[in-house]
């Protein structure tokens, strides 16, 4: 086994730009749990987005699969994991980056839909995931309040309309100071580094959020719900895919 290197963090290229597909990077460590790299354009599975998929390209031409992207120890480090059967790369490596494009495009749809869809269903987060052919956010709110109907025209209506997102950064202390900010009751914003990332749809939504989002909610194109059920006293799931093409 590799050692790992003794850098601490990743340039993590998506943070400032979400439609950044490739780049060129250097290998910093290689270990059973993953690869490495000092920058990166691969989001690691977290705030219920899943990992990123795609290929580190070699050198020599040769395609390494990289079938996951997950969070390493520290403050923005990222694990980009192979697929079985491939031959790694050394540390100090150079690569070029490529992420599985149609299927980051499709989480970063969904993911903005689903903060469109907590404006419109105005009840305590419990819990989300987005996949790349679904999404869902839990509520805690009674089942007879959610109508399926209901939701989709109201979130579509906000998708219909256009708006640009933006992103803001704001202190710990600010946060502190404004705990309306925070929606999911899951999860709380990563604190530690000195400032946490928001998401801002103007007139809508303002949000901590660290994941991946279109430019202009209007890319989202129409979505329908496709499941409302009970997860519980305090969970009750609206579920939701895209109704249009990649």
């Amino acid at each position: 086994m590799l050692e790992r290197s003794q850098l601490v963090t990743t340039d993590l290229l998506f943070r400032s730009d979400a439609y950044c597909k490739t780049a060129d990077a250097r290998v910093l460590s290689v270990s059973a749990r993953g690869i490495e790299l000092d920058r990166t354009v691969f989001y690691p599975q977290g705030g219920g987005q899943a990992g990123d998929a795609g290929v580190l390209v070699r050198a020599s031409g040769e395609r390494l699969v990289i079938a996951d992207t997950r969070k390493g120890e520290g403050h923005d480090r990222v694990l980009h994991i192979p697929a079985p059967g491939g031959a790694l790369p050394e540390p100090g490596e150079a690569v070029a980056l490529q992420i599985d494009w149609p299927r980051r495009y499709r989480l970063m749809r969904l993911h903005t839909a689903l903060h469109l869809m907590s404006c419109v269903i105005t009840a305590p987060v419990t819990g989300g995931n987005i996949a790349p052919d679904k999404g869902r956010l839990d509520f805690d709110i009674e089942l007879q309040l959610l109508n399926a109907a209901h939701i989709e025209r109201e979130t579509n209506a906000l998708i219909a309309a256009g708006a640009g997102t933006e992103t803001v950064w704001i202190t710990d202390a600010e946060l502190d100071a404004q705990p309306e900010l925070v929606k999911t009751m899951s999860v709380q914003p990563p604190r530690g580094a000195g400032r946490v990332r928001l998401l801002r749809i103007p007139g809508i939504d303002l949000q901590p959020c660290g994941g991946t989002h279109v430019a202009n909610i209007a890319e989202i194109g129409a979505i329908r719900v496709l499941k409302i059920r009970s997860e519980g006293k305090h969970n009750k799931r609206v579920e939701i895919a895209l109704t249009g093409s990649d």
